[in-house]
């Protein structure tokens, strides 16, 4: 799959999603599924419309991660149907703002929508690729994304801008998939399928090189939720794939809190501060 047609089955997924939670459906994942289930608590869940729960696609909880102030300016790649974007809305106040970037237009439509019933006017969603963000540099304070990462198709890049946006002690603070060890190819590619990962999902060693190469510091990668073989049980039958064959891939994917920094400016050196 090249990168066009990567992109247009990520928009056909989730334009998909959107518009089924549009028209009164359920909501976006299998709603019983040990991925996307009980991410949110009950409270923060009673905050958001129900419409932005539903469209939740996530593998986790990533405003659960960082320590939020007010004030603070915020970007969630991926934004979906908003509903991180919104609960970081209120987070960071009135005197803050969050940006949700997404390339669906159903998505952008949804969360647009949501935003209205939220009464969220610290909010912004903007449409692009999370590849090339349409930000200024050095203009965010955190980073955020929830299962989006995996579904690029350069993830190299992604990181990249994500640091270029980021203010000198800026935070990275993202739930996403990842794979701990290896795992055989054809085994890798039907698992992976299971958890909706279209690209493909990096090996934690290799999402930790990504970041270091675009500049981050303290990485620090956290799986909390590891996936077992027998949870997909019905989903690999169904693919034709015998069981006893995937037991490799038995507990090497997992959803992962990735948490990293962007270094603060080692000094200032523009004409203000120093010769």
């Amino acid at each position: 799959m090249n990168t066009i047609e990567l992109k247009d089955a990520v928009k056909t997924k989730y334009g998909g999603v959107a518009q089924g939670v549009t028209s009164g459906g359920c909501c976006g994942g299998s709603c019983d599924d040990p991925i996307t289930t009980n991410l949110y608590s009950a409270d923060e869940r009673g905050q958001l419309p129900a419409e932005a729960v539903q469209a939740s696609l996530g593998c986790g909880n990533p405003t659960a991660l960082i320590d939020l102030q007010p004030g603070q300016t915020v970007l969630d790649l991926g934004s979906g149907g908003g509903i991180d974007v919104l609960l970081s809305a209120r987070r960071v106040g009135p005197t803050g703002k969050v940006y949700g970037l997404d390339m669906t237009d159903e998505m952008l439509a949804l969360a647009r929508a949501n935003q209205r019933r939220a009464g969220a006017t610290n909010v912004e969603f903007l449409k692009g690729e999370i590849e090339s963000i349409p930000l200024p540099d050095n203009s965010v304070d955190v980073v955020i994304s929830n299962c989006v990462i995996n579904l690029s198709a350069d993830k190299g890049r992604v990181l990249r801008e994500a640091f270029r946006v980021l203010k000198p002690g800026g935070r990275f603070a993202v739930s996403d998939v990842v794979v701990r060890g290896d795992v055989p190819a054809d085994i890798r590619r039907n698992v992976e399928l299971w958890v909706g990962c279209i690209a493909g999902a990096l090996q934690d060693t290799e999402f930790h090189r990504l970041l270091a190469e675009a500049g981050f510091g303290d990485i620090d990668i956290d799986p909390w939720r590891v996936y077992k073989v027998e949870d997909a049980r019905e989903f690999l039958t169904q693919a034709g794939i015998a069981m006893a064959s995937v037991a490799a891939a038995d507990g090497k994917f997992a959803s992962a809190f990735i948490r990293a920094t962007k270094p603060a400016a080692a000094a200032c050196c523009g004409p203000d501060c120093c010769n």
